[in-house]
């Protein structure tokens, strides 16, 4: 992909910090006393993020205010809003004080307003339409089995697919703990990398949600021209179907995770063939789903 979104530098909204100090008491036990200590603990914020389309609010998601234009932009190819970097025409963050929210004191939110094109938002708007007035199936907070969006087309097979090997997703899953730099202030927060052929990391993006973290990973992909390009995404969670169907969705052919991944996830990756590796814990993981791939 080499079209892409006009946007500003990744931000954060200066008001709102991506980690805050909290006083609390450290409790411990020792030879049958209960021996306090007050103590002060930096925890990972989250923050209410209201994604607008042409003026139009679209959803509200809990995360992590950093590499908002990224989150903004990965979301909305992610979830098929739009169909190509070059749909979006700009994005604007801005801080929305508590009180004019609606939230609690001292919990303010972020709007992103979106820019898309007039035909992209045309099915957006069809498509809230058709959603109203449904009876809910229960799944995932959809209206429907159809609103889970599982019916695309597969990837198209790639000659580098098994470089992918296990000691080149080690070697990035190996890196990916001293890329984490609000994990390690705060912890509780997700990553989400990109990983060339021979193992280099780049662009890790944190939030406390780890499909957030992956929409930043797409987002800043997208925004840089380099969807398509051979590599694989490394996720610090467990490998679910929508985070396989978000990278296959935008031609994301290897996914690597920590922990395991669930039945549906596998399945999907069979389904689109993208190879996915599960359980990645030094020295050894597990490849569920091998990938298509064409003779080089």
């Amino acid at each position: 992909m080499t079209d892409a979104c006009p946007l500003p530098s990744p931000s954060a909204p200066d008001s709102i910090a991506c980690v805050l100090p909290v006083t609390a008491q450290q409790l411990r036990l020792e030879e049958g006393a209960v021996l306090p200590q007050a103590q002060t603990r930096v925890l990972a914020n989250e923050v209410p993020m209201a994604l607008v389309f042409n003026g139009i609010s679209h959803a509200v998601m809990m995360g992590t205010p950093q590499d908002m234009e990224d989150f903004a932009l990965g979301f909305a190819l992610s979830e098929g809003i739009i169909d190509r970097a070059a749909d979006c025409y700009g994005i604007e963050v801005n801080t929305v004080a508590a009180a004019a929210a609606g939230l609690p004191e001292g919990m303010d939110g972020i709007e992103i307003q979106l820019d898309i094109a007039s035909r992209c938002f045309a099915r957006l708007k069809d498509r809230r339409r058709n959603m109203s007035g449904r009876t809910g199936c229960g799944v995932c907070g959809v209206d429907s089995f159809a609103a889970l969006d599982l019916d695309f087309p597969a990837l198209q097979p790639q000659p580098w697919i098994a470089q992918i090997d296990l000691p080149t997703v080690l070697r990035a899953m190996e890196q990916l703990p001293d890329l984490q730099l609000l994990n390690q202030q705060a912890g509780a927060i997700h990553a989400a990398g990109w990983a060339t052929l021979d193992g280099q990391l780049h662009h890790v993006l944190e939030d406390v949600g780890r499909h957030n973290a992956l929409d930043k990973l797409l987002g800043r992909m997208a925004r840089t021209g380099r969807l398509g390009e051979p590599g694989f995404v490394v996720l610090s969670s467990r490998g679910s179907h929508e985070l396989v169907r978000k990278c296959a969705k935008l031609g994301v052919a290897a996914l690597a995770t920590i922990s395991a991944p669930t039945a549906m996830g596998v399945r999907m990756a069979e389904l689109t063939g993208l190879r996915f590796w599960g359980l990645c814990r030094p020295p050894q993981a597990v490849l569920y789903a091998p990938g298509a791939s064409t003779a080089p």
